[in-house]
């Protein structure tokens, strides 16, 4: 029976495939393969044998090495004896040289390869889909907030192209990280490759070229983990971004501000008790699984203080943050693009929120033409506050009010005050911002 809801309700196929048991399997029989190869190679093994051991690698099974591993109590040596099982007398070559995470951190590595490119997949979809509206919304004016009020005004396009401008980085990063967190090891006990006498650099390096990855420069027992606390600082860190859209989709949402809705399917249920509902649950379930994929970061960290060589704290630790972090961001990547993508826009509410407090939200744009015309910028700040203030205690426009003053009125018109005050009219170069981002981020996209 399923007990984490990985497996039955969060992740997509593909991902949900690469952390299965039978994935994990095969990916440390394809590290023994290549261990037999690179060490037939450099003459330590001989080349039949190293062949032998590929063809029955197919023959080898998770379900006869489960059976082993019932009984002598370890995984890694349960898989060597199942695979030598099936290889005839080259059997007796199989895990020449090796220590388990010798095997294991290298199947791991084979895992995150396969994981990061389904990982950068999804994060160019996404990527696509916030170009997309962006380009739709560069000139859709709204209104600004900072602090949760309303703020000088801004635009859709330019919020999608700052949400394009971080998933864009984060698949710099991603590019970034592979050459440090995708690698191997074939180092021995301790990491002296000892058991290799004088060919050990040659071995690891063959191994590794056999796999399509990278080798270590050195190590202990296992791969230091720093390189995979890096890969869980990436799975959070994208995690963090698409929690940071889903909140101002929810906040947009909102019944009293109501400008953006997420698509409701025509039979789909929002409430149990409430029929009328129609609740943000995409981005709502992209900020509740944000939160365990940020809890992988201490335990990976912690993953890197071992005890001399090593010890094994990290082994059952990472059985469960590497599926689980992965698979979530993973999956939470698929579900914020779909939010995106069949995101409502209601333009009558956008425009509703810009002018709910008639001008009083553009006081910046009055200050800083009359700085420009030659009053004190801190004298204008001040004229414009205590006014700001004065039309919100008597509900009245803004522009009305500073039309009666006469040290404003001596420097700009009424006619020029209603001007400034049209928020159409201050957005500065948001639509230029947003060309630019697009342009520079196309190229990410394929």
């Amino acid at each position: 029976m399923a007990i984490h809801p990985i497996d039955f309700r969060y992740g997509t196929t593909e991902m949900r495939r690469i952390w299965s048991e039978e994935a994990r399997f095969n990916a440390i029989i394809r590290a023994e393969v290549a261990l037999a190869a690179a060490e037939a190679e450099i003459g330590l093994i001989p080349v039949e044998s190293a062949e032998a051991i590929a063809a029955a690698a197919p023959k080898a099974s998770l379900r006869r090495a489960n059976e082993i591993e019932a009984e002598i109590h370890h995984d890694m040596m349960a898989v060597v004896k199942a695979l030598a099982e099936v290889s005839g007398p080259a059997g007796r070559w199989v895990h020449y040289g090796a220590t388990s995470n010798d095997i294991l951190d290298t199947a791991t590595a084979l895992q995150i390869k396969d994981a990061l490119d389904c990982i950068e997949e999804k994060l160019k979809i996404l990527l696509r889909v916030l170009i997309e509206r962006s380009t739709a919304t560069k000139t859709l004016v709204c209104a600004g907030r900072t602090h949760g009020q309303i703020g000088v005004p801004t635009t859709y396009g330019l919020r999608f192209a700052i949400w394009a401008s971080e998933i864009g980085r984060h698949i710099i990063r991603l590019r970034e990280i592979r050459p440090r967190v995708v690698v191997g090891q074939m180092t021995g006990a301790v990491g002296t490759q000892a058991a290799f006498g004088e060919d050990g650099m040659e071995v690891q390096a063959a191994m590794m070229r056999h796999l399509g990855i990278g080798s270590v420069d050195v190590s202990n027992q296992v791969v230091s983990r720093d390189r995979y606390a890096e890969y869980f600082f990436l799975l959070a860190n994208i995690a963090t971004s698409l929690d940071k859209i889903g909140i101002e989709i929810r906040t947009l949402q909102r019944t009293e501000i109501a400008e953006v809705e997420e698509a409701f399917a025509k039979k789909q249920v929002g409430s149990s008790t409430m029929p009328h509902k129609r609740n943000p649950i995409k981005s709502e379930q992209v900020g509740g699984l944000a939160r365990v994929i940020r809890s992988a970061v201490e335990p990976a960290l912690l993953n890197n203080t071992l005890w001399d060589e090593r010890d094994l704290t990290n082994s059952s630790c990472e059985r469960v943050i590497f599926p689980e972090a992965t698979i979530l961001c993973d999956h939470c990547l698929k579900v914020m693009a779909q939010a995106l993508e069949g995101l409502i826009i209601k333009e009558e509410n956008v425009a509703k929120n810009l002018d709910l407090l008639h001008g009083i939200n553009l006081a910046e744009s009055v200050m800083i033409e009359l700085t420009r015309r030659g009053m004190d910028r801190q004298a204008a700040h001040e004229v414009i506050r205590a006014n700001s203030m004065k039309a919100l205690e008597e509900k009245r426009p803004l522009a009305e009010i500073l039309s009666e003053l006469p040290e404003v009125t001596k420097l700009i018109s009424a006619a020029e005050i209603e001007d400034a005050l049209l928020p159409k009219r201050y957005i500065g170069t948001s639509v230029q911002q947003v060309e630019r981002v697009i342009k520079k981020l196309a190229p990410l996209t394929s």
